[in-house]
């Protein structure tokens, strides 16, 4: 035998040298007519890898669930291997992941948010009551923090969301069909460009405002990322410009902190300013690129969106610069920066390794400037009206005016616009009309589920960035939540450590088995305050991000402040 012929005989399957045929093929094999399906839902739009993400989103939205067949197909449409996509149509709560023998989901699906102010407010006994008033015909799951507190309980029928459900209401949606979500007071572009809107742009595009002017501006009013991490924000443009081009800017709307729905407040009433100050950064930092990150619980939002960029591009205001809006599908840790840039690249959201940082190599490996949407939003203000009128706003030595979303046991819930460094007690009576009524202040929340749990004897402590450190507190993204004497702290940091436990992104033992652990032991009678302490210390010297540093906050609130509930 020749070596070709050697060669040949190597190359056959081991069932052909025996002299049998293999009776199928290797692998999952694609289905001609998912294929055909997933062709004609996808269109013309290019196969890229970053819109992994956008088309499992056309895919639930179309067929009601992620199946096998239909993944398979877009694999082979994309060129990506199966695992790629499996594990990412798995990584994110909101897509249903259904296997080929897997019994098919009921047409509607009733989701009722099991956060900490709807549990308060009777999303556990809403969630039990539906399930025995509708029967197996309807899907009833809970689900995390749906950026409504305010109208809490919360609930989502299909994919339109009901503040202040009941069964009732949830019921009559689901026999109905649908429920649309309430329409929404947005300034819209004429109302905003008739009040002086995009001046300020067009005065930076055409050299009117220089950029040393604007840094300066910004960076005399003191405005920080009021995302949660607090950092000075003309800082961070200055460090993207000291990056070779190309560079892209990322704005982070995905806000998933428990407690908080500012953003979606102003995405829905003033968009055009938010927009306005993005674009400024962008031109700040010469970004090529902007990509939108939106939570996938706000689509009025993304809808109000969609039409409003086609407005500002029609109208020349985006001129050299592409911008992009990009769902999120149900992952808290794609709120830390670098799992959020995973996630725009079409991938899992887990977070990077730090450094280098993201203003050095951020999304697609270019250095990308990272602003939430409330930092923007203050952006034109301040250049119009001067850091003067921003940083003369703050009580208490600090700068600035803050959007506090307040939620809890309070009468009138919602965001409250207040200096920064109020105190709680001054939220409350000022801004929110007191206490419920029957209702005790016992204790707060001041920034989410990581900015820990306070008693009602820090009240007058000023609510900012380095206020509450001392405590063990964080301001965070200003979520504040309000428990009374009706209340068990204890329940309440229970509460939160399972939804760290469900959002963990599991890239990381500490966090992954820590949340894990903690509930457990939480779950006891009597708490084994040692073992839980040296736990957490464990998941805060070791966790790769912020969610396993944060996660302890809550419970070690409990030991400190509120021990006579521990037993």
């Amino acid at each position: 035998m020749t070596g070709s012929e050697k060669f040949s005989a190597n190359m056959k399957s081991p069932g052909a040298r025996r002299g049998k045929a293999r009776p199928f093929l290797k692998g999952r094999q694609v289905d001609t007519d998912a294929l055909q399906e997933i062709q004609d839902l996808l269109g013309d739009t290019p196969r890229q890898r970053d819109l992994l993400i956008e088309f499992l989103h056309l895919i639930q939205d179309r067929f009601g669930c992620l199946s096998h067949r239909h993944m398979a197909a877009l694999a082979h449409e994309m060129r990506l291997p199966m695992a790629e996509v499996f594990e990412t149509a798995t990584f994110y709560a909101h897509w249903d992941v259904v296997g080929d023998d897997d019994p098919a989901l009921p047409d509607i699906t009733v989701r009722v948010c099991d956060s900490l102010t709807c549990e308060l407010l009777g999303g556990v006994r809403l969630l039990e009551e539906l399930r025995l008033s509708l029967g197996d015909s309807v899907r009833i799951v809970p689900g995390p923090c749906m950026g409504r507190c305010e109208g809490a309980p919360v609930a989502c029928v299909g994919h339109n969301y009901m503040k202040h459900a009941t069964v009732d209401s949830v019921s009559g949606a689901v026999m109905n069909g649908t429920v649309e979500e309430p329409s929404v007071a947005s300034t819209g572009f004429d109302d905003y460009v008739a009040k002086g809107g995009y001046n300020t742009l067009k005065e930076c595009l055409g050299g009117d405002k220089s950029l040393d002017d604007v840094l300066s501006t910004l960076d005399d009013s003191g405005l920080r990322g009021l995302g949660g991490a607090g950092f000075p924000t003309s800082r961070k443009w200055q460090f993207v410009r000291q990056e070779p081009k190309p560079r892209l800017m990322a704005v982070n709307a995905d806000e998933g902190e428990p407690g908080t729905f500012k953003d979606r407040h102003y995405l829905e009433t003033d968009p055009h300013r938010f927009l306005e100050g993005m674009l400024i950064a962008a031109w700040a930092v010469e970004a090529e690129d902007i990509y939108i990150y939106l939570r996938d619980e706000y689509p009025a939002a993304h809808k109000l969106l969609t039409g409003e960029l086609d407005r500002i591009r029609t109208e020349g205001l985006a001129d050299g610069v592409t911008i992009h809006l990009r769902r999120g599908a149900g992952a808290y840790i794609c709120g830390e920066e670098s799992a959020m840039l995973e996630s725009i690249e079409g991938k899992r959201g887990l977070p990077r390794h730090k450094p280098p940082f993201p203003s050095q190599v951020g999304l697609f490996g270019r250095p990308t400037l990272i602003n939430n949407v409330e930092t923007l939003y203050w952006v034109r203000d301040i250049l119009e009206r001067g850091s003067e009128w921003y940083a003369s706003q703050g009580l208490n030595g600090s700068k600035g005016p803050r959007s506090f979303s307040v939620s809890g046991r309070v009468k009138d819930p919602g965001v409250k616009f207040a200096p920064a460094g109020i105190t709680v007690r001054e939220l409350i009576d000022v801004y929110c009309g007191g206490m419920a009524d029957g209702h005790l202040f016992k204790a707060f929340l001041p920034g989410g589920a990581s900015g820990g749990i306070l008693p009602a004897s820090l009240a007058n402590v000023p609510l900012d960035f380095g206020t509450l450190e001392e405590h063990g507190g964080l301001i965070g993204s200003a979520a504040v939540v309000i428990l009374s004497q009706a209340d068990s702290v204890r329940a309440s940091a229970l509460n939160l450590m399972r939804f760290f436990e469900d959002e963990s992104c599991g890239q990381c033992t500490p966090c992954r088995v820590g949340t894990e652990k903690a509930v457990k032991l939480m779950q006891q009678p009597d708490w084994d305050t040692g073992l839980l302490e040296e736990l957490s210390q464990c998941m805060v010297d070791a966790s790769i991000c912020g969610l396993g540093q944060a996660a302890p906050n809550p419970l070690r609130h409990v030991l400190k402040f509120f021990p006579e509930e521990v037993t």
